[in-house]
């Protein structure tokens, strides 16, 4: 037990395969969707400073590089399977949070627990920081279905994806890094080549208009 064994756990997120058993052109392991999501996270909380808010950057860079780690033990589930039902939702977290709290428990020097019970719990939350995690995270997935879109995978499932992401940073529309996502960030990967026939276009804007949106 000890340190050694959180250390040599980080080599394991390479290992976990984000959305598995679904054909993909491109795999994406947890430990790269956690780097993007932080650089992601970055750039959203320097759109927000510049707005005028105040960003706590050590919290903000400590939910962005934690807010998976609990995905060491239970592998990464398909979003629309786990955002099924509140009750699911609800009862996925209760297990991530408790083998989380075993292994923190056991491996950790009693003089570190109550700081890493503290980093990997949930980081999206209402403050400013778990508000962007949760945008960040979103616009990720956003990315990853969007590349299988564009080359053309057959399986519905990223379709489903792509929407379920929109459809949660549209929740924090009324956040300055979410209004410059929409107006600057969407249009240019909506420019990109992608299959004619593709009805990704009419979707986010039907999307973004019904949520009181412009694209």
């Amino acid at each position: 037990m000890g340190i050694h064994h959180y250390f040599k756990s980080l080599s394991d997120f390479e290992k976990i395969i984000r959305c598995p058993g679904k054909f993909k052109f491109q795999e994406h392991s947890v430990a790269s969707h956690s780097f993007k999501v932080t650089k992601i996270a970055q750039f959203l909380g320097t759109v927000e400073e510049q707005g005028g808010e105040k960003v706590d950057w050590r919290l903000l860079y400590e939910k962005a590089l934690n807010h998976d780690y609990a995905e060491l033990f239970t592998g990464d589930i398909k979003t629309p399977v786990k955002y099924a039902s509140k009750e699911l939702k609800r009862l996925f977290s209760e297990v991530e949070e408790e083998m989380t709290k075993k292994f923190i428990e056991k491996e950790f020097p009693p003089e570190f627990r109550d700081v890493y019970l503290e980093r990997f719990k949930e980081g999206k939350d209402e403050t400013l920081e778990g508000r962007i995690l949760a945008v960040a995270d979103k616009i990720d997935l956003l990315y990853e279905s969007f590349g299988e879109i564009q080359k053309e995978n057959p399986e519905s499932l990223f379709l489903e994806i792509y929407e379920e992401a929109l459809s949660t940073i549209l929740l924090f529309k009324d956040m300055v890094c979410v209004k410059y996502f929409l107006e600057n960030i969407l249009p240019d990967m909506l420019l990109e080549r992608f299959i004619e026939q593709s009805e990704l276009a009419v979707i986010t804007e039907k999307m973004i208009n019904e949520s009181g949106g412009n694209l």
